[in-house]
Order: structure tokens, then sequence, then C-alpha cells
């Protein structure tokens, strides 16, 4: 990109460049219509295989989705794109693809595949409660991505390092992610076990309260293509890609996870560092 002298005004895009960031927010709304399709379809097939292939497919659209979403709004800033139908398109993408389309994936997969037992009762308030779990990861999400569009330079509870930018609260890609990464890790194989289905909710409990929680989560908008030395930015890119596909399963786990559990540590090591501030004082 051209350094633009001083004094010279830029450019502005052409009509035609404003479609170009909306087409990849398209690309993650078709995403999200192919998970919801994919979850129904894995719970009307009568083969096993066919039912776990189904719930794979939907947890790497995910993934496929959230690339998508951090393109959208990187493409509209270097082409000068941006504009308030872009940002409502985003929006409504996001909860639809992060939203309504994981929440459904994790009822299905992690609470309807529960094979009946001797105790149908509990099975039953299980699933009554799966319900209620899933819908509230999806309201988390969106009240998550409501205070991120009405907040102007938000700061996190427990603040990070001067200068260094944080989301407050994990973003919903992040959250759908999570959810993602355990189903494909799991080849698709939907939860059977009562107990099993428990601890899933859980995770799922969770990941929705760190979106609706002020904790803060790495933002990475520091980095810079653009800047001097991209090289190193683009080696590390190159060597996560490459490990993605060829360990994807235990990669995007790790990722994903590992992303989670950033948050939560953050939030700890801040506690502890404020209660050992208190005791000196």
């Amino acid at each position: 990109m051209g350094v633009i002298a001083a004094g010279e005004e830029q450019r502005p895009a052409r009509r035609g460049m404003y479609i170009l960031p909306s087409m990849f927010t398209s690309g993650s709304i078709a995403l999200g219509y192919y998970i919801i399709m994919q979850s129904i379809r894995a719970t009307v097939v009568r083969d096993p295989v066919l039912a776990a292939a189904s719930f794979d497919h939907a947890a790497l659209a995910i993934a496929f989705a959230i690339v998508f979403d951090g393109l959208d709004g990187r493409i509209a800033r270097m082409t000068n794109t941006s504009s308030a139908f872009g940002r409502e398109l985003d929006s409504l993408a996001d909860v639809i693809t992060f939203g309504v389309a994981p929440s459904l994936l994790a009822y299905l997969w992690g609470v309807r595949q529960i094979v009946p037992s001797e105790h149908p009762a509990i099975e039953a308030r299980v699933m009554h409660f799966g319900v209620v779990v899933c819908f509230l990861f999806l309201i988390s999400g969106a009240c998550r991505l409501a205070r991120f569009n009405i907040s102007v330079d938000p700061q996190p509870r427990n603040p990070g390092r001067p200068g260094r930018k944080y989301f407050v609260g994990m973003p919903i890609p992040a959250g759908a992610g999570v959810l993602a990464a355990v189903i494909h890790f799991e080849g698709g194989s939907p939860i059977h076990s009562l107990w099993l289905a428990l601890v899933w909710l859980a995770l799922v409990a969770f990941t929705g309260f760190l979106m609706v929680s002020s904790w803060r989560f790495w933002s990475g908008k520091e980095i810079d293509m653009n800047s001097r030395r991209p090289g190193r930015v683009l080696v590390v890119l190159v060597v996560v890609i490459a490990v993605i596909v060829e360990w994807d399963q235990t990669a995007l786990l790790v990722l994903a996870l590992g992303y989670l559990v950033s948050g939560v540590m953050a939030r700890v090591a801040y506690s502890w560092e404020r209660r050992m501030g208190m005791a000196r004082s």
C-alpha cells in the first residue's frame, strides 16, 4: 500500500467494492444455514457413520465461518468500504452462524442422542435442562454482540498490558469455536452417556458465561501485516496453518480451549495479584 502524501485526500472506494466484504458476510450466513441443516440431517439418518459425519461437517463449517468473519471486517478496512449496513449485516450473521446454529448443534449432538436407560425421568429432565442451557448460550452470544456494538473503547475489569487492546468477554465466534472444536475432536460421534451429557452442558454454560463476562481476552489487533517486518508474523501464520492442516482435530481443540483458558487464567492472575497487593498494604 502506498503512503498518502500530506494534503492528499484518500480516494473513495468504488461503489462495486462495497459488496466485497458483504459477500464474505453472506458466506458466513450460508455456512450458518449449512450448520443447521447438517445438524438436523444427523438426527434423521439411521446410519451412525453418516450421522457422525454430518455433525463433524457442521463443526468444521463453524471453523470456516470464523475465517470468513475475520476476513469481512479486515477487507472492509483495507478497501475503505466500511458502512453501517455492513456492520448491521455482520451482527445479524454472527447471531445466526455463531449463536443459533451452534446452540442447535450443541443440543442435538450432546443431549438429544442420549441412549435410553433405566432412568427415563432423569433423562427427560436432562433433555429439558439441555434446551435451557443451549438457549442461554444463544442469548449470551446475542448480548455479547449487542454490548460490543454499543461500547466505545470498552475496558475489561481485569486490565492487561498497557497499550494492548483486549476483548471484554469472549467473542461469540470463539465461543462457537470451543463447541465446534470438541465435536470435531470426537469426529462428530455424538454423546450417548447421560453423565457425559451433563459435562458437555457444563462446558456450554461456562462458555456462555465467559461471553457475557467482563473478563479480558486477547484480541490480536496488534498484529499488523503492514508493519516494516511482516515476515515474522507471516511465518508464524504459515506454521499455525500447517499444524492445523496436519493435526486438525488436536490442533483446533488446543487452540479453542487454550483461548478459553487464557481468559480464565488472566482473571485468576489479576485477582491473585490484587489480593496480594491488598494484603501488603
